[in-house]
């Protein structure tokens, strides 16, 4: 059993609260008002330390370092904000996308970003 330390458990309340997938930038701004003296690469080893427990996953953006999520309890996908860069979740899944294959393919997961304005920036 992995005992976490003051540090581990404030960055795993800090992605439960968020509601949303954080980066290690986020994650550290906000954990650091919980624990002084928190650094940037503490926030790095706990990550892999909660990832490897099961606890979080990282989400795969092309051409950004990943952002961090509880372990989702079912499959999902994303919107990311085109102008404050933040990234949502989506609770929802196409149906059947099966028939988007030439024939003879077959689809074995799939992954959807969605990108745009979120609320607070679309109506700037």
């Amino acid at each position: 059993m992995i005992r976490f330390t003051q540090q581990g458990n404030a960055i795993r309340q800090v992605l439960q609260n968020a509601g949303r997938p954080l980066s290690p930038q986020e994650i550290f701004d906000i954990a650091q008002r919980k624990v002084s003296g928190l650094g940037i690469a503490t926030v790095y080893r706990n990550l892999k330390v909660l990832q490897k427990d099961g606890s979080v996953v990282a989400v795969d953006l092309p051409g950004q370092p990943p952002r961090w999520e509880i372990s989702p309890e079912s499959h999902h996908h994303h919107f990311l904000c085109n102008k404050c860069d933040k990234l949502f979740e989506i609770n929802a899944c196409p149906d059947d996308l099966k028939h988007l294959l030439p024939d003879g393919y077959t689809l074995e997961s799939h992954d959807i970003l969605l990108r745009g304005r979120c609320k607070g920036c679309s109506v700037e």
